[in-house]
């Protein structure tokens, strides 16, 4: 094994330690941009004329991926994880343990990418802070199950509105590469908390070319190109081995 490919295996091997208990999946930073160009803006959820005095609270920053563009729609953003992934103003904070009156700040926003296991619990606290809206990235999948449904979609507590993507938005662990590829569909679930659902949950579909459409050039600061076809190969590699 090379030096490179020793050097990485170490590195995937204790991001993969800490990550898979936390769920770590950097948000690529166009999707975030979508629900807020695609989705909150054409629905009146998100004021431009508003948003210089509306806050955001990013609760699973991770390594910015989704607050640095939320900085660019909100006064302020408040990035917080409850591991320290280089990123963020407080660390060690389990946003699923909090509460308004012990929250650092009450944002008008939840928005984040909460850890898939963690999400029922992350959308209650969420409902409970935010004055505004709460809007989660979360895989599609999560509309099934019996539980879920009691919980989430069967009362009071359904979103407004979900909203998933008609291409693929490509995560893998630990990092964000835009050369990524994926089977996994995902979708923004938003509850609006100005006007909470009384009906149905109404689905609008966020059309393909977001990724080309909301993709910036800073945002390769965030990137690591080319890591997913490097781990495809070094687990081919080590197939052949075993």
């Amino acid at each position: 094994m090379t030096n490179r490919a020793a050097t990485a295996s170490a590195v995937m091997a204790s991001r993969r330690s800490v990550g898979s208990s936390l769920d770590f999946f950097p948000t690529p930073p166009w999707a975030t941009r979508a629900l807020l160009e695609e989705v909150l803006k054409p629905l009146g959820l998100f004021n431009l004329s508003r948003a210089g005095s509306q806050s955001a609270w990013e609760p699973a920053c991770g390594a910015g991926h989704m607050a640095l563009p939320l900085q660019g729609y909100f006064r302020e953003v408040l990035a917080t994880d409850v591991h320290d992934w280089g990123f963020g103003s407080i660390h060690g904070l389990d946003f699923t343990m909090a509460g308004r009156a012990s929250a650092p700040i009450v944002p008008d926003w939840v928005i984040t990418n909460p850890p898939f296991v963690l999400a029922e619990r992350f959308v209650d606290r969420a409902l409970t802070i935010a004055t505004r809206g709460v809007a989660m990235l979360l895989r599609l999948q999560w509309l099934e199950g019996g539980d879920r449904y009691h919980l989430i979609f069967s009362g009071d507590r359904k979103p407004r509105f979900i909203c998933p993507f008609a291409e693929r938005v490509p995560m893998i662990e630990g990092v964000w590469d835009p050369e990524a590829s994926s089977a996994t569909a995902y979708a923004w679930f938003v509850w609006d908390l100005e006007q909470p659902t009384t009906g149905r949950t109404e689905v609008i579909h966020i059309p393909p070319g977001m990724a080309e459409r909301h993709t910036r050039p800073h945002d390769m600061g965030l990137a690591s190109p080319g890591e997913a076809e490097f781990r495809r190969k070094l687990k081919a590699k080590a197939a052949e081995v075993a």
